[in-house]
């Protein structure tokens, strides 16, 4: 299969390792991953944030890239991060409708209907769970909100680590609940995230796991940070890169 990499703008900016684990996944499955190097942000923090009038035309650009990509032979695209692809499938047909622009609408849903989450085109589209790997590491996974919620992906996560070899793969209390990140609500409500960030701290702490993984960089980030900080030696490590992993 021909895939085409939305590698979202955290992950080119600050986590290039993910996008390059989600192509060295694909890659090793046998199929053939594109770049178009004409993405950008696909609209959701500006959504997010209140600005959908703003978030419009990152949404026409979004979608005129990647049908692109799907009109040039890729048959789906593929995003390591639980959040972006929920934007793409449940935010750029509703902004654009909101905007008056019917035509846009129909197209963003046709790029949407395409697009998929890294396990979700795993287990569902490739109907692979085991992908090689070898991760001998004690490890916790966090289900993100996104992904959880709104692409509701269920144990597939779980699935594809249970069949790392050599992982130790335990279960996190109260999985479900949010670290706290939410983007910019982190930012604007930074009490209200603190707190729920030392409730999943506490929580991935009292598993002994060495590693905590998860399918967004972001969350990893904000989790991660506040383990960083306190010195933990608990490492956030994205669930691309455990799958690409053959240590």
């Amino acid at each position: 299969m021909r895939i085409a990499l939305f590698v979202t703008c955290l992950g080119d900016v600050l986590f290039p390792d993910v996008g390059r684990a989600t192509v060295a996944v694909l890659e090793g499955l046998g199929h053939e991953v594109v770049f178009p190097a004409e993405q950008t942000c696909c609209g959701q923090m500006h959504t997010n944030t209140g600005y959908q009038h703003d978030a419009v035309g990152l949404v026409r650009h979004h979608v005129e890239v990647f049908e692109r990509a799907l009109a040039d032979g890729c048959e789906a695209v593929v995003a390591p991060s639980g959040s972006c692809a929920g934007s793409v499938r449940h935010q750029h047909a509703m902004l654009a409708r909101r905007a008056g622009d019917e035509a846009l609408a129909t197209r963003a849903e046709a790029v949407a209907a395409r697009t998929y989450e890294l396990s979700e085109l795993l287990v569902d589209v490739l109907g692979v769970t085991d992908v090689g790997a070898s991760y001998p590491h004690r490890v916790t996974y966090h289900p993100t909100c996104h992904s959880l919620r709104m692409l509701r992906v269920g144990d597939r996560p779980l699935q594809l680590l249970r069949h790392v070899r050599g992982i130790d793969l335990v279960e996190l209390p109260a999985a479900d609940t949010c670290c706290g990140f939410g983007g910019t609500f982190s930012v604007k409500n930074a009490d209200t995230s603190t707190a729920m960030l030392a409730d999943k701290m506490t929580a991935v702490l009292g598993t002994g796991a060495e590693v905590v993984t998860a399918g967004d960089a972001s969350c990893l980030m904000h989790i991660g940070g506040g383990l960083s900080r306190l010195r933990t030696g608990v490492r956030p490590v994205h669930l691309a890169e455990i799958l690409a992993s053959r240590s």
